[in-house]
């Protein structure tokens, strides 16, 4: 078990149950302080490795996941390692598909797709989930029973 993330570390979120999860623009430096044990990277080419464990799921900015059942077990395994570890969810310029990926997690938390969009928006980021078609992916999570095998069609 790894020291978890301290309340105050910039951009990090406790969640309802008490994981405490970061959410990063990746065009941005690295904040000072702690480093993740653990990252999920959403973007549309591979990231320079870390030197802390990372996978990656192809996703285009504005869009969904290449692969949407693949995403959620990754983000299925990120929520499951936030329990114990220091675990990071990054994009882009850290809002719209990291905020889509988060509401996600508040599905595996227990909230409703409306509830957890609103939820990320409160205590996150206040553009998160920027288009139709990602509250619509978290609509599907929420509908494929939260489990990580639920299939978002690509609009």
């Amino acid at each position: 078990m790894t020291e978890p993330w301290n309340a105050d570390t910039p951009q990090v979120i406790q969640l309802p149950s008490g994981r405490r999860i970061r959410g990063r623009g990746l065009r941005y430096d690295l904040p000072e302080g702690q480093t993740p044990t653990f990252a999920v990277h959403l973007t549309d080419h591979r990231p320079a490795d870390q030197p802390w464990e990372s996978v990656w799921v192809p996703w285009r900015d504005f869009w969904l996941p290449t692969d949407p059942a693949e995403a959620m077990t990754e983000l299925r395994l990120a929520y499951e390692r936030a329990a114990s570890e220091r675990v990071e969810i990054c994009c882009g310029g850290g809002i719209g598909r990291t905020g889509t990926a988060l509401s996600a997690i508040c599905v595996f938390e227990g909230m409703d797709p409306k509830e957890a969009v609103k939820w990320v928006r409160q205590n996150y980021h206040s553009r998160a989930v920027e288009v139709p078609w990602q509250r619509r992916f978290i609509r599907q999570t929420f509908a494929a029973g939260a489990s990580g095998g639920g299939r978002a069609d690509r609009p």
